[in-house]
């Protein structure tokens, strides 16, 4: 009986633990359900049928809706420093569009670090692609190059600022016109959004049963050591 009451502390523990990071690890498998819903709705956003771009977008309204955007691209360019697996470091050109209802940005892809000063085509164009309003810029992100026109990511508000144009970005998946250029484009997709959820579910279920492994070894050295003792 002695033997009993010793041991129902860490039984307790041992049961009060298992059920918290049990617990964890279903909440994050229904997360992980969640998430997977919304990107699948984010990528059918994505391929839907591109629409005019509304007069007035937000980014909660609005985000990756597909738009096809007529106007004139020129004027200076901005360079946003980049690294992909396809291509390796280069730069995203950010450019304006001039449009019937205004100025808004295009983004329309890749070029290498060596054709940051090249020369690009310009004029009419109709773009095919989708609204985005990337959160790129946290502590760490370095100020802008302006003397360069060298940006380390793409804060949507503040590039409208240095370029006069609407707060509205279209990541171009196409380009057709006497304007388009050989820029590569790098279309809007939902591998941006994290879905770390999986590997949480892996972790809460691994420490549950590391929890009740620990617990059952604690108990049977307490019952070994109250046999000596015996």
């Amino acid at each position: 009986m002695a033997v009993l009451q010793r041991l129902i502390g860490p039984l307790i523990f041992g049961v009060f633990g298992t059920a918290i990071l049990v617990g964890l690890g279903l909440w994050q498998l229904d997360r992980l359900a969640w998430k997977e819903t919304v990107l699948a709705q984010i990528e059918a956003r994505i391929a839907a049928e591109p629409v005019w771009v509304p007069m007035q977008p937000s980014a909660e309204a609005d985000g990756y809706l597909p738009v096809r955007a007529e106007g004139v691209l020129g004027g200076p360019e901005l360079h946003v420093l980049i690294s992909t697996k396809e291509h390796g470091a280069g730069y995203r050109v950010i450019q304006v569009l001039e449009t019937e209802s205004g100025r808004i940005m295009v983004d329309r892809g890749y070029i290498p670090l060596e054709a940051k000063d090249v020369a690009r085509a310009g004029g009419a164009v109709t773009i095919i692609g989708n609204l985005h309003w990337p959160d790129e810029v946290d502590r760490w992100t370095p100020a802008p190059d302006m003397d360069r026109a060298i940006w380390f990511a793409r804060d949507v508000p503040a590039m409208a600022a240095a370029l006069g144009a609407a707060p509205v970005l279209v990541i171009a998946r196409s380009e057709v016109g006497p304007g388009a250029s050989d820029v590569t484009p790098l279309p809007v997709d939902s591998g941006d959004i994290p879905n770390n959820h999986l590997q949480y579910v892996i972790t809460w279920f691994s420490l549950a049963a590391i929890w009740v492994i620990m617990t059952a070894y604690f108990i049977m050295r307490m019952r070994r050591a109250q046999r000596i003792e015996t």
